[in-house]
């Protein structure tokens, strides 16, 4: 029941935003009345930050979170080859992790989807539009499910914490497959547009994930995935010394729902400004927000080098790879 009613409220809300129309829809908007947000904070705060230095020590904090940020990605990596084998799907000829790990860069290109075109191509030749279409476009609704789960570690929040659980119940298979399904042919329309004939005509029969069980495995992978995304994040904020600000559970919880966020409204790339105004408004009036600010900011820098890093890992592994094979 609770879930018809969400599903019931958010047909009505699409319906009367779908009569509302704005140029470069509702997800530019917010993006950009995200990232104007961070630049007023920026430009009102910008003696303090000035004024903000780090210590040798906290510049050894910011190099172990771009580490860690790095390992968050081989994890994030490794729950999606756990995914597309719980999905029934075992391709012997594709590296799934260096194909995770090179693509991941492309989501910074303007459009947001271009990780999921590069995967597509790669995938579709080997599981067919339809499951390779499903082994992607489940892998972010993971993601942001698992990340909502780690909101209740900050308490009850005035309920925010018991609303954070319920998209876990998404996943069950009697609600998870006419989702997905509908996902399914909406990303596929994108998809061609941007690249003509990648999808193509998708038989109905082979929409959906075909499982009938919770992907309990996969959701372990991926809430072990933002746990490590949240470790790089927690890097910089020892390296401003805000630790004792809040309680860590309350940090984790903050972090995961402007993570969430970001990640459901990605119209700037990577979600740019979403994550970083979301931070602010949620811990902004607990928080001083000049080093709050220094805090989001080394933290873009460094997630963004350690998704650079393993690109280049790839690269580079690739590269030494053929000129074994010529040699």
């Amino acid at each position: 029941m609770v879930i018809s009613g969400l599903i019931r409220h958010g047909r009505g809300l699409r319906f009367w935003l779908g009569k509302v129309a704005l140029p470069g829809g509702f997800r530019l908007w917010i993006t950009l009345a995200s990232l104007a947000f961070v630049v007023v904070a920026l430009v009102s705060h910008g003696a303090q930050l000035r004024q903000l230095s780090l210590s040798g020590l906290a510049c050894w904090w910011l190099v172990l979170g771009v580490g860690i940020s790095w390992s968050s990605l081989v994890v994030n990596a490794l729950a999606w080859r756990v995914l597309v084998g719980w999905l029934g799907h075992r391709p012997r000829q594709i590296s799934l992790i260096p194909l995770f790990l090179s693509s991941n860069l492309l989501k910074y290109l303007p459009g947001g989807i271009w990780h999921l075109v590069e995967r597509m191509r790669v995938l579709r030749p080997h599981l067919g539009a339809g499951p390779a279409l499903a082994s992607v476009l489940l892998e972010p609704l993971l993601m942001a499910v698992a990340a909502l789960l780690w909101v209740p570690f900050g308490g009850w929040q005035s309920g925010l914490a018991m609303a954070c659980c319920l998209p876990a119940m998404l996943l069950i298979p009697r609600w998870r497959e006419p989702l997905l399904r509908r996902l399914e042919r909406a990303k596929a329309k994108q998809l061609d547009r941007v690249d003509a004939g990648l999808v193509g005509v998708v038989s109905a029969e082979s929409l959906g994930s075909g499982r009938d069980d919770y992907p309990w495995s996969s959701l372990a992978m991926e809430m072990l995935f933002v746990a490590f995304r949240f470790a790089g994040f927690w890097c910089c904020v020892m390296a401003f010394s805000l630790s004792t600000s809040l309680s860590m559970g309350e940090w984790l919880a903050a972090f995961a729902l402007a993570w969430t966020v970001g990640l459901v409204v990605p119209a700037a790339p990577g979600g740019l400004g979403v994550f970083e105004a979301t931070l602010l408004l949620r811990v902004g009036s607990e928080v001083p927000e000049a080093p709050l600010l220094a805090v989001v900011l080394c933290y873009r820098v460094i997630a963004t080098i350690a998704d650079g890093l393993a690109a280049a890992a790839v690269a580079g592994d690739r590269a030494l790879l053929k000129r074994q094979t010529v040699h």
